[in-house]
């Protein structure tokens, strides 16, 4: 490649992309797009807009239905690979954002984002600039600190002509720098006024500005408003444009976004310029000039103690009544706190391997440490209740409104908790500290223990915490881990399961239809197998008296598969899943157990322990997660 070429094409291509012409040229582009003229708020939402939207409704989508019942979630496609488990803030955000796009009070508003450590705030924001520096250039008065729309070069007695012959609304006055070089420089001709674009940048500051907390000793609110430039006074009167400096958050950000970072660590004083700069869209100049137009975006973000301090002190109200507040609580769903954590390793330069279940191990524990202590259910079973899964219990799909599980909770839940960040720690310690390039959920476990006993946390959250991982968890590992091994010594676990399932389907129809079911091999008339049936329904605790009503269950279900046009398999009903599994467990239990134990093997035992290991590494393991794992389910899992 010949770089000089490359990089001289490209400075060359950006060159001609960039507009400069006359106030009157730009008037053509807006008679001719009258779209090219946009608020900061509309600006945003149409970028979000543009990357599409997925509606999900409950009666389309089960497990939508089993999570939100019947509300309808949008996925915007804008935050799609950025953002899980959070899509109703989105959706807040989002129709924040409608709104004000479509100049409702929301446009005069403050978003504020509240939530605990971790949960995404920071990161949203990030997302919202991110859009601002990728949509396309805006047409701005060439030479103005706060490149302002033209427009705004229109005098107030021929605006309503001029919106009239180009469809559009015209808001907002000129600024005073503007305004100087208007009556002094074009001597009023605004026709003559140069026009240009410009993009938006982070680090340029332009359209996008950032407030980070500033000491309350030394709080100068020229960072939001400008200043006056001392080495000119003697040249220039204290009220001249000349003087000012318009380089504060609210100058830059204007016609873009404005951040205020920790927002309620400032002291009330400073932040009264927010008042103004929403409900009257303008921000005071600096020294004694005129009050300036403001059209941004205000982004504010702080964690919940900070927001409870200052909305307890009633002579706030004013600002109070200024925000638009989401809360951003931490994921709480197990499948989407995984895709979170796979997501940030992705961002890594960790290589090693990771075993199966050990970012789900994680995830469960932060999850849990998030939730609120339930009347009716145990915790795990609620973690799963709120990620979709179905509950099974003596064969029936338990019903547990999750409607009714977040009324019982407080409404804080998913505020507290572990945040995402303790868990990478946690994960990156156990990938550094491990000696084969590997790590499991055994290390995983071992990692967390050891973050937790070095929190700076009270003792009784400590205790809960340890118990999360050394007590619910391990349980549910062991569980996960008995299933694994099973099914990796039942070479071919899937057609086993495949078959007992028809061959139950079979039994089961004929029973309920009271029909007699044809031999496969002979073309014999048989009845109803109980034997069969029963051998299974046992597995997931069907009694004789329920056997009945189970059977009809399943083939009606599978009946309403069919006219759904549905695929049929062993998973398709959750309760026969479970007693299939568990029956196909049962019988190779004690064998796996004894295989697994023996120290020393004889010909046959070697040769399937072998091929047990081998299918364990077709499923993601490596041999030593296989040796680790084996060494742990032989002393755990199958006690004598």
């Amino acid at each position: 490649m010949n770089f000089k070429e490359f990089i001289k094409n490209d400075r060359e291509g950006r060159n001609s992309e960039k507009f400069q012409g006359t106030f009157i040229d730009y008037l053509e582009i807006v008679k001719a797009s009258p779209d090219t003229v946009k608020l900061s708020h509309k600006r945003i939402y149409d970028m979000i807009a543009s990357k599409g939207v997925e509606v999900l409704k409950g009666d389309e989508n089960a497990r939508i239905r089993k999570i939100y019942g019947n509300e309808v979630i949008r996925k915007y496609g804008f935050f799609k690979n950025e953002f899980y488990g959070i899509d109703k803030v989105i959706m807040k955000m989002v129709n924040y954002f409608n709104s004000a796009a479509m100049k409702g009070e929301e446009s005069r508003q403050v978003l504020y984002l509240v939530g605990p450590v971790g949960a995404g705030k920071s990161s949203l924001v990030e997302s919202l600039k991110k859009a601002l520096v990728e949509c396309e250039a805006i047409y701005s008065i060439k030479g103005c600190p706060m490149h302002e729309d033209p427009l705004h070069l229109i005098p107030r007695h021929l605006r309503a002509e001029f919106e009239e012959l180009l469809g559009i609304q015209i808001e907002g006055d000129l600024c005073p720098v503007c305004r100087y070089r208007l009556v002094n420089e074009f001597k009023g001709e605004y026709e003559n006024f140069p026009v240009e674009t410009k993009t938006f940048s982070i680090r340029s500051r332009k359209g996008i500005a950032v407030v980070p907390p500033v000491d309350p000793n030394n709080q100068d609110t020229s960072i939001l408003t400008g200043s006056v430039d001392i080495s000119k006074m003697d040249m220039y009167p204290e009220d001249d444009p000349r003087i000012f400096s318009l380089n504060g958050a609210f100058n830059v950000g204007n016609r873009g976004l404005v951040e205020f970072i920790e927002v309620f660590k400032n002291d009330v004083e400073y932040l009264h310029t927010i008042i103004t700069a929403t409900q009257e869209k303008s921000v005071p100049s600096p020294g004694k000039g005129s009050m300036i137009y403001f059209d941004g975006v205000i982004v504010a973000h702080s964690n919940e103690a900070e927001w409870n301090r200052f909305k307890s002190d009633h002579t706030n109200e004013a600002i109070l009544d200024r925000i638009v507040k989401v809360e951003v609580p931490y994921c709480l769903e197990l499948d989407e706190e995984v895709k979170i954590y796979k997501k940030i390793l992705k961002k890594s330069n960790f290589k090693a391997h990771i075993a199966p279940h050990t970012i789900e191990v994680a995830g469960m524990f932060a999850i849990l440490t998030r939730l609120a202590p339930s009347a009716k259910i145990d915790s795990m079973t609620k973690l799963k209740i709120y990620n979709g899964d179905e509950i099974v219990e003596k064969g029936t799909t338990k019903r547990i409104d999750i409607m009714e599980l977040r009324e019982e909770s407080d409404q804080y839940e998913g505020m507290k908790g572990i945040s995402t960040r303790f868990i990478i720690k946690a994960i990156d310690n156990a990938l550094s500290d491990s000696e084969h390039n590997c790590i499991n959920p055994l290390s995983i476990m071992e990692s967390v223990v050891k973050s937790i006993k070095e929190l700076d946390i009270a003792p009784e959250d400590k205790k809960k915490y340890l118990g999360f991982i050394q007590d619910t968890i391990r349980k549910e590992f062991n569980k996960i881990l008995e299933k694994e091994i099973t099914k990796a010594f039942i070479h071919s676990f899937r057609e086993q399961a495949e078959s007992l399932f028809n061959n139950y389907i079979d039994n089961a129809e004929a029973f309920v239809n009271k029909s007699k079911i044809k031999d496969g091999s002979t073309g014999e008339e048989l009845n109803p197998d109980e034997n069969f049936m029963r051998s299974i329904e046992e597995q997931i605790g069907v009694s004789d008296a329920s056997a009945k009503g189970f059977r009809a269950d399943v083939t009606s279900y599978m009946f309403y598969l069919v006219r759904k046009g549905g695929t049929i398999d062993y998973k398709s009903y959750e309760p026969l899943k479970e007693a299939i599994e568990k029956k196909l467990m049962a019988s190779v239990k004690d064998l796996s157990r004894i295989i697994t134990k023996s120290r020393i093997r004889d010909k046959e035992q070697t040769e399937k322990y072998n091929t047990m290991v081998e299918e364990m590494q077709n499923n993601g393991y490596c041999l030593h997660c296989c040796d680790v794992t084996l060494k742990y389910a032989a002393n755990n899992l199958w006690k004598d």
